[in-house]
């Protein structure tokens, strides 16, 4: 049975959807079988496998409103060992019918139980809020990735972010854990960013931060504009060597959790 991991933090223009598109690469080229689930109504993961949202049959909002079973909607990528189960806007319209359910918070973790055993991971990517769909991503993880930009205002969002994880753990999912902490979109020349990564580390262990850091670096915005991921644009750039490194680093995760028997 596959491993739930989302990929998240409530403040927007982190790298968030950029690092969900890109460790599903990086992971289905490293030989694992990927689901990634898109869970954001901006669709910018379904935009960023090169897929068409104008041919989408169906999306994961038909499977969240139980008109559907998950593998209806679930499409492969043309890129190794990936597919998508894809978000267009009208997921917008799945929050205000969530509300009416009995168990508004656990839709998405059934359709993750429904799917993981036919992958090596299931990726989720989160919208950037404190709604219904963020907190039904939450429930559905076994564990979570943090994008995050060394700024001020990240460590706010950092900080709610925990506050978020502490309910959700006490309410819908006891056994939610962090993977860890990417540092996203890093320039090494800025002191702000240096302060900022020591404030973080004093704060978590050292295991709870990813070693690879994602630099600041132009191929990866234009591998997204081509709809594809920046392995397979620009395998050479400096933007696809982070990306592997950081796909390596979370299948050593998944295996020590394995071992330990999470």
């Amino acid at each position: 049975m596959g491993i739930v991991i989302g990929v998240v933090n409530q403040k927007g223009g982190v790298g968030k959807t950029t690092t969900t598109v890109n460790i599903a690469a990086g992971l289905g080229a490293l030989g694992k079988k990927v689901l990634l689930i898109d869970f954001d109504p901006q669709g910018n993961s379904t935009t960023g496998f090169g897929v068409e949202k104008k041919s989408l049959e169906y999306t994961i909002y038909d499977v969240i409103t139980g008109e559907i079973r998950p593998e209806k909607a679930i499409i492969q990528t043309k890129f190794k060992n990936v597919s998508i189960l894809p978000a267009t806007s009208k997921l917008c319209n799945a929050e205000p019918l969530l509300t009416q359910m009995e168990q508004k918070n656990l839709q998405l973790r059934k359709i993750a139980l429904q799917v993981k055993d036919k992958y090596d991971i299931v990726l989720i990517d989160s919208l950037p809020s404190l709604g219904i769909l963020a907190v039904n991503v939450l429930a559905a993880c076994d564990t979570i990735i943090v994008p995050m930009t060394c700024e001020h205002f990240s460590l706010e969002g950092l900080a709610q972010l925990m506050v978020t994880i502490k309910k959700v753990r006490l309410k819908f999912n006891p056994d939610i854990s962090i993977m860890g902490i990417v540092f996203t979109m890093l320039d090494k020349r800025l002191v702000s960013s240096v302060e900022i990564k020591n404030e973080i580390r004093k704060n978590f262990k050292k295991d709870m931060i990813f070693r690879a850091e994602i630099p600041r670096n132009v191929r990866i915005s234009e591998a997204q504009s081509h709809g594809e991921p920046i392995i397979y644009f620009d395998k050479t750039s400096k933007g696809a060597d982070a990306y592997i490194r950081l796909s390596k680093e979370i299948l050593m995760k998944c295996r020590q959790r394995e071992k330990e028997g999470n």
